[in-house]
């Protein structure tokens, strides 16, 4: 399988020309895939995902998002509101030459589908949304479930202080960074995402996503009319069983809800097999 790299361009009105690495393989034809990282990965967290995805004949993009390119991170934390990020991946699309995409998104970045899908539905030909269900399921369950705001109490940490946290994970090696992957990532791969945040203040603005949330944006997301695939691993170690059971009640077209039974948070790589089942099943 041939993987190409590329630099895609986008105009932010306020921070200028943002540019952003991408590697896209398959068929020059085929359905048009675009995937979306989350927090701490890049588009690596894809490896597994992607020869499988376009030996299937689709036309597949993984991205490194806002603030995890070098080209496009800003310092400003006002740069990395919701509503950039999904008009980050509205302007990726248009930079493909896409238009329109079968959008899959793992963790933040399944949030950033999320939106897209709410927001701008004529852009997403599906959605599979991998361990983050829809944010408002989320936002209730960290109201109502004892258990939410547990497994969410770490990001409080993140939104204070940014470069404080970023130089807790990294220190002693980045032994506390590497921790959150705990076994769902291999070994190779972990070094490799140590090495690529503890350079350039990667870290750091990767941690603006969290700096820039806005409680009211989450609770004013609309339900999603497109065909959505919500994946979830049943020890996920950051998003409990009442949210990702109540992810149903905000989506009104067709829906399928997986559950991965004894998988963690970082389902792209436990287990991509099932990752690649469930899009096809969705894009199909």
């Amino acid at each position: 399988m041939v993987t190409e790299s590329a630099q895609l361009h986008i105009d932010d009105p306020d921070f200028g020309d943002l540019v952003f690495d991408a590697v896209v393989a398959g068929a020059d034809d085929g359905e048009p895939v675009l995937l979306l990282h989350g927090w701490p990965q890049t588009s690596l967290s894809w490896q597994y995902v992607i020869p499988p995805l376009a030996s299937s004949g689709l036309r597949v993009a993984a991205v490194d998002q806002r603030g995890y390119s070098s080209g496009a991170r800003p310092v400003d934390v006002a740069a990395y509101d919701l509503s950039r990020l999904v008009d980050d991946a509205a302007g990726i699309l248009d930079a493909l030459g896409w238009g329109t995409a079968h959008i899959v998104g793992h963790d933040w970045g399944a949030h950033v589908g999320w939106a897209l899908a709410a927001r701008h539905p004529g852009l997403v030909r599906s959605l599979t949304a991998l361990s983050l269900p829809h944010p408002r399921a989320l936002a209730a369950a960290l109201r109502d479930d004892d258990e939410q705001r547990a497994k969410s109490s770490y990001i409080s940490t993140f939104r204070r202080d940014p470069p404080a946290a970023a130089a807790a994970l990294l220190r002693d090696d980045a032994a506390a960074l590497r921790a959150v992957y705990g076994d769902g990532v291999h070994r190779r791969d972990i070094d490799s995402y140590v090495e690529y945040f503890a350079v350039d203040d990667a870290l750091e603005a990767s941690l603006r996503w969290y700096a820039a949330i806005d409680a009211a944006a989450f609770n004013a997301l609309p339900e999603v009319d497109v065909a959505t695939a919500f994946v979830w691993g049943s020890e996920d170690i950051a998003i409990g069983s009442a949210a990702a059971h109540a992810c149903a009640e905000w989506c009104r077209g067709p829906y399928e809800f997986r559950v991965l039974t004894g998988r963690g948070h970082w389902l792209p790589d436990e287990d991509p097999d099932a990752v690649v089942d469930a899009i096809l099943a969705r894009v199909g």
